[in-house]
C-alpha cells in the first residue's frame, strides 16, 4: 500500500496546504520554519511533528531562540494513501494540525475538533 512521490510535488502540497489556512492565522505565526523530512527516526510512522514553544506559552523572556520546527514526514503519509488525493488530504489535515500545536492546542482538543 501507498504511493511514491517525488520530494518537490511532496513540498508543493505541504506549500498549499499551508496556503489553505486564513491569512490572518498565518500572519500570526512567529518564528517557526516547515520543513519536510522522510520519517522521525524515533517513531516511524509519525505524519508530523511540532517542536518548540507554542505562542501561548512564550513569556516575554522568549527571545534569541532558534525557529519552533513543524516537520512533515513525508515517508510515513506516502506509506498509509493509496493515492495523490489521499496524499492531499492527509498532508492538509497533518500541516493544520502541526501548525495548532504552534498555537498552543493540544492533542485532545485536535482530536475533538477532528483534526486528529
Amino acid at each position: 500500500m501507498g504511493i511514491s512521490m517525488s520530494r518537490h510535488r511532496f513540498e508543493e502540497l505541504v506549500s498549499d496546504a499551508l496556503d489553505s489556512i486564513p491569512a490572518t492565522l498565518t500572519a500570526a505565526m512567529d518564528n517557526v520554519v516547515v520543513l519536510v523530512a522522510d520519517r522521525n527516526e524515533h517513531d516511524p510512522g509519525l505524519l508530523g511533528l511540532y517542536e518548540g514553544i507554542a505562542l501561548t506559552e512564550r513569556t516575554s523572556s522568549y527571545g534569541g531562540v532558534l525557529p519552533d520546527r513543524i516537520t512533515i514526514y513525508q515517508d510515513a503519509i506516502l506509506d498509509i494513501c493509496p493515492d495523490e488525493d489521499s496524499v492531499v488530504e492527509e498532508v492538509a489535515i497533518t500541516v493544520v494540525h502541526e501548525v495548532a500545536h504552534h498555537f498552543g492546542i493540544d492533542e485532545e482538543t485536535l482530536h475533538r475538533l477532528g483534526w486528529g
